[in-house]
């Protein structure tokens, strides 16, 4: 019964934004509102931070915009949203190498330079959302791989994402679109 309010509330404006706060006494655990609604979500290991640089585990305290997403399509069946959602491969993966012409944007694996691998086996990345964080234009050393995706249990932190449950996520993606502001304060 909860969770059907919680999702009316969410219908009710699908213009608003996503605001997120640092949860007190928490650094690296948020609150975020959207349309009358609180969830619990996972920032970086270093809390949120306004100079934002590669590698120092901090969530960017900034207004994202959402672009597009992956999903792990072998672990989940195709859920509802708006937003573009890519099926992840095995060879997809993210460049957070500064000096790479690739610095934050997909590459395929193998890759020569430093990136992640979105096929996590952890299910972080089960379903995940890329945000424009340092992305148009690009800077070195600003920050890469800023993504909205899946807590892990207990919340534990990030290195600089902003994450939620599977539950709230399946809640938020059909509210979810190309555009939809994130505001980390």
């Amino acid at each position: 019964m909860i969770a059907n309010r919680k999702t009316e509330r969410l219908r009710e404006n699908l213009a608003t934004p996503l605001v997120v706060r640092q949860r007190p006494g928490h650094p690296t655990q948020g609150l975020m509102r959207f349309c009358g609604v609180t969830i619990r979500c996972a920032l970086g290991r270093r809390g949120v931070s306004s100079r934002k640089r590669e590698g120092d585990g901090a969530t960017p305290r900034a207004t994202m915009r959402i672009e597009h997403g992956y999903v792990r399509r072998d672990r989940l069946a195709a859920p509802q949203t708006a937003l573009a959602l890519r099926a992840i491969g095995a060879d997809d993966g993210w460049c957070d190498a500064p000096g790479d012409a690739n610095y934050n944007r997909p590459v395929r694996l193998p890759f020569r330079h430093s990136c992640e691998s979105m096929r996590r086996n952890d299910g972080l990345y089960d379903i995940c959302i890329v945000l424009d964080w340092n992305r148009r234009p690009r800077q070195r050393l600003r920050g890469s791989a800023i993504f909205f995706h899946l807590a892990r249990p207990g919340y534990l932190p990030t290195e600089g994402c902003i994450a939620v449950s599977p539950a709230d996520m399946r809640r938020l993606l059909p509210h979810l679109k190309r555009g939809r502001r994130i505001i980390v304060r």
